[in-house]
């Protein structure tokens, strides 16, 4: 039995309508989804949803209408399905040492490549996070400039303002954390920096006080003479005792044994 004129006319109807849906469809998860591209549908893609009437064939849209299947192939401008998702690789997002929670910018990985976020670093603060300026940590943890600046990889860091005096120029401050494990890796263990750096304590005590010792030395060689014999009588000549010498400050004594009169001196 054949299709009343009536029937076909509503079907042609139907047709245009699902055409005009599916178009406002398609341009809205165009817009919505840039990355999507559509892609076009061949003849067997429709043939799962084809549907014969009077000899007609049609495609069953699954909206409640009937698309003649020419219109559904012809051009590729009309899908019936949603454009297939393009596969899009996910961007790895840093983990969080302190949290474990996936993390995008923050302050800590930007300036100094360390995976911590915001909210962490605010938590923590100055506690954990501290900077030092390159001076004091190559004077604390005994870094040399190619230990921070050339050993792989170097350390990175900003400029701040001098405290002190503005005029002095920037200083350059590194994260604490990142100095201290860079002393590791020069040193090999928390026990040999404390060695080294108690060695150098005595090392600079040893110095100094051998210093001292050259400048009070010298400071004897200038206010007297090692060969100046004070005459309080110049009819009394002096007759001194064994001389005795002081191995600590590194001079002699002597007295006389008449007068009493008691010298201390050096010799050349």
């Amino acid at each position: 039995m054949g299709l009343t004129e009536e029937q076909k006319k509503r079907i042609e109807e139907n047709r245009k309508k699902a055409l005009a849906i599916k178009q406002e469809k398609f341009k809205v998860r165009i817009n919505l989804h840039p990355y999507k591209k559509s892609t076009p549908k061949s003849e067997s893609s429709t043939s799962s949803n084809a549907i014969v009437v009077a000899g007609q064939s049609y495609v069953d849209t699954e909206a409640g209408f009937l698309l003649n299947s020419d219109d559904a192939i012809s051009n590729n401008k009309v899908s019936l399905k949603e454009p297939s998702n393009p596969i899009i690789s996910k961007l790895e997002q840093p983990v969080c040492l302190e949290c474990n929670d996936e993390f995008g910018l923050s302050y800590l990985m930007t300036h100094f490549d360390h995976p911590v976020c915001d909210a962490c670093k605010d938590l923590y603060g100055k506690e954990k996070f501290d900077l030092i300026t390159k001076t004091e940590a190559k004077k604390e943890y005994l870094l040399k400039d190619c230990d921070i600046d050339l050993r792989s990889p170097p350390l990175k860091y900003i400029l701040g303002k001098n405290p002190h005096n503005p005029k002095w120029g920037e200083m350059k401050l590194y994260l604490i954390l990142q100095i201290e494990k860079r002393a590791l890796e020069v040193w090999g263990s928390e026990e040999e920096i404390e060695r080294q750096i108690e060695l150098r304590e005595e090392k600079k005590k040893a110095t100094k006080y051998k210093n001292y010792q050259k400048k009070i030395k010298e400071l004897r060689m200038s206010t007297r003479s090692s060969l100046y014999t004070k005459v309080t009588n110049a009819s009394h000549e002096h007759e001194f005792g064994e001389e005795i010498y002081n191995k600590e400050d590194d001079n002699y004594e002597r007295t006389c044994t008449s007068c009493g009169f008691h010298e201390i001196f050096e010799k050349m």
